[in-house]
């Protein structure tokens, strides 16, 4: 049995030292720190996500996969911008990459798009690092287009099952939809090909998540993630305001969810008051502190930046 830190005492050291340049950063662009709970009665109800269920006095409740939510929330309150350093749960998810129990870094910017966005993560990133970093842009049709030659606005199911056929052999391709196949497409053929830091955006609407449609091409959502070296570090959105729009989309993920087996999540009653109330126009990220710690201290597994894994 060992019990010694995962991580190095000096890894453990830079990663404070890093914390203070991050709540060091959102201060001079006030932008104010808030905390939320860690459990709740509801949770997300997106069908790739598994959260790790807890309970009291014969309540369930539910270890957050983010605090998205409770700070969407604080927004419609009126808070402004805010950040959030926190801890996150999945269910199911222990690797090289993956820990049920992580490290968010969570903030939105009330009057950004995602655009404006991805110029702060920029410089974020360039400020913890201590120096300019090259950043590439490309849209989720160009990026899938340069790669493996797939035109997703175009490409028919049976095709789309024979590149996964081609790239992921092995896969049961007959039983996937068109965004499971490109999920499959975009992790395991795409993302090991890409290298240092590049943005991917406009999503396509099936996978807009709590994004908002792009006026100009309503078959996208404003959505991008950040990926370095092919490792996904950040999740973010033009966020979704509209409270009926968001209830339809709880609603397709729960039939989803049953489609594929698994248990349905109760819609936040509380998210969809909020946004009923008025949630200022903003843009919102996640980015997985562990693995960009990862990346900054050129550490190849998520155990070396972590004190504890379990």
């Amino acid at each position: 049995m060992v019990w010694q830190p995962s991580a190095s005492l000096t890894v453990i050291k830079q990663r404070a030292r890093i914390y203070r340049q991050i709540r060091a950063f959102f201060d001079v662009r006030s932008c104010f720190e808030v905390d939320t709970a860690l459990l709740s009665p509801t949770t997300n109800t997106d069908a790739n996500i598994e959260s790790i269920k807890a309970s009291n006095l014969g309540q369930t409740l539910y270890l957050q996969t983010s605090p998205e939510f409770a700070m969407k929330r604080l927004l419609a309150a009126g808070s402004g911008s805010i950040y959030q350093i926190c801890h996150a749960f999945r269910e199911g998810e222990k690797g090289r990459r993956h820990n049920p129990e992580f490290t968010l870094l969570e903030w939105y910017r009330v009057g950004f798009d995602y655009q404006q966005l991805m110029d702060e993560i920029e410089c974020l990133i360039d400020d913890i690092s201590g120096e300019p970093n090259q950043y590439q842009r490309i849209s989720y049709r160009q990026l899938v287009l340069e790669h493996i030659n797939v035109d997703i606005d175009t490409i028919k199911l049976f095709a789309l099952r024979q590149r996964v056929d081609q790239f992921v052999p092995g896969t049961l391709s007959s039983e996937l939809d068109v965004d499971q196949c490109l999920d499959l497409l975009i992790s395991l053929a795409i993302a090991p090909k890409i290298k240092g830091y590049v943005f991917v955006y406009d999503y396509p609407i099936s996978q807009a998540s709590l994004a908002r449609v792009k006026a100009s091409d309503t078959s996208v959502a404003e959505r991008f993630e950040l990926f370095y070296d092919g490792l996904e570090l950040a999740n973010g959105f033009s966020e979704l305001c509209d409270s009926p729009q968001q209830r339809n989309r709880f609603d397709s993920d729960n039939n989803r969810r049953l489609t594929l087996g698994l248990d349905p999540y109760p819609p936040d009653e509380l998210l969809l008051s909020a946004l009923d109330s008025g949630l200022p126009e903003c843009a919102g990220v996640a980015i997985g502190l562990d693995r960009l710690l990862m990346v900054l201290l050129e550490k190849n597994s998520i155990d070396q930046v972590l004190s504890f894994v379990e």
